[in-house]
């Protein structure tokens, strides 16, 4: 595997088991809990585990220190640019997890407080319950570095109000705990102030029955009002802007609609939009498109094979030299090639959304009664690791 920022000791995943009661914690709170191949292995060991435990009824899980994940380990990712394939474990099991974690058969509660972007958003929003505060800021900001809009958002972002989804994924836009809720995707705004209190309930509940969950939730949450100035009170500007068919046509009708009275919020996203990465807008803006008439396990499917396409350069190196301009130079002065959108072409992006091989595709469970096969130690991938040995 890539090399990783955590020690080798380090015990980034917290899992407690207290009477009916299990417990998650990301434990990475110096790295803003980001997602690595240690994390996701752990994640995936003690969820199956719970899942088969008739004695566990209730999931919580949280994150350690002032951010819930900020998403994938970006140092990873570089690293393990070369050899090729490096990454190939951690993106599989990634996604089978993310599988299995939208179809739990557990009662799951998340307790986000703080940063909960890309990946690590993946472990809030599918959730049965889903607790955000006025400190959770949620955003999925993959494209602004050539890579996608992944771990299952192309499914989720593309099921969002109007063309809502698009204008997350395109624009990087972040959202607040309150933005969340009226959005659907959490279930329950709490103060920060009682999250620890809410979490001793839950605990002291020692029950997975959905309504005494949600009852008990009740009890600290509040009702949700949004600010004046959110941009989900934006929507028939959004939707009219990005239900247009193409990155550049989405781009000419926000920089129309900034030109009118009172949308100066539209500036800084607009910004935001011509810095990012043309390749990676191009190939978010597919696969969230897509995903509007795709399941859950189709868009998981994709979304692998994006992320390797990715990662392997396929048709572009700008994910690393993304990665490298925001966090290992940190000159914030990426060089995008191709750099400009008509170069990024229809031919172009249909390579990286061109299909595997059967053998080499996700292996999602379509039985219940199988529904933790399709691990990567039994995939076509590791036999020939194994034989290469």
């Amino acid at each position: 595997m890539a090399q990783e920022v955590s020690k080798p000791d380090e015990q980034v995943v917290l899992g407690e088991e207290i009477d009916n009661v299990r417990v998650i914690t990301l434990n990475r709170p110096r790295h803003l809990n980001v997602i690595s191949s240690k994390v996701v292995s752990l994640l995936a060991k003690y969820l199956e585990k719970w899942e088969k435990d008739d004695k566990a009824e209730l999931v919580i899980i949280k994150g350690a220190g002032r951010a819930f994940s900020a998403g994938g380990d970006l140092k990873m990712f570089y690293d393990g640019r070369e050899p090729r394939d490096t990454c190939l474990e951690v993106v599989y099991r990634m996604y089978w997890l993310c599988y299995h974690i939208h179809t739990y058969q557990k009662t799951q509660v998340a307790l986000v407080h703080g940063i909960s972007m890309g990946g690590g958003a993946s472990l809030m929003v599918p959730m049965k319950f889903s607790v955000v505060t006025e400190k959770t800021v949620f955003a999925t900001p993959e494209a602004s570095i050539g890579f996608h809009t992944d771990c299952g958002f192309s499914y989720m972002l593309s099921h969002l109000p109007g063309h809502l989804g698009e204008f997350i994924a395109l624009t990087g836009a972040r959202l607040n705990g309150k933005e969340l809720v009226a959005a659907g995707m959490a279930t329950h705004y709490v103060p920060s102030e009682k999250m620890p209190e809410l979490e001793k309930r839950l605990m002291c509940l020692n029950s997975g029955d959905c309504n005494a969950v949600k009852s008990a939730i009740e009890e600290f949450s509040l009702d949700v009002k949004l600010d004046e100035e959110s941009v989900l009170n934006k929507q028939s500007t959004i939707d009219e802007c990005f239900s247009k068919d193409s990155v550049e046509e989405i781009i000419k009708s926000f920089e129309t609609e900034a030109g009118k009275e009172g949308n100066a919020w539209i500036v800084p996203l607009l910004k935001s939009l011509k810095r990012a990465s043309p390749t990676g807008l191009k190939i978010t803006f597919r696969s969230v498109r897509e995903g509007r008439n795709q399941t859950l396990a189709e868009c998981l499917k994709k979304e692998f094979k994006l992320t390797m396409n990715i990662l392997r350069t396929t048709i572009s190196n700008d994910v690393y030299e993304g990665i490298r301009a925001l966090t290992i130079d940190k000159d914030n002065a990426p060089k995008w090639d191709p750099p400009a959108l008509d170069q990024v072409s229809s031919e172009k992006l249909d390579i990286v959304f061109q299909p595997f091989k059967e053998e080499l595709e996700l292996q999602i469970p379509e039985k219940e009664e199988c529904r933790w096969d399709g691990k990567y130690e039994h995939s076509a991938y590791a036999k020939v690791t194994e034989e290469a040995k």
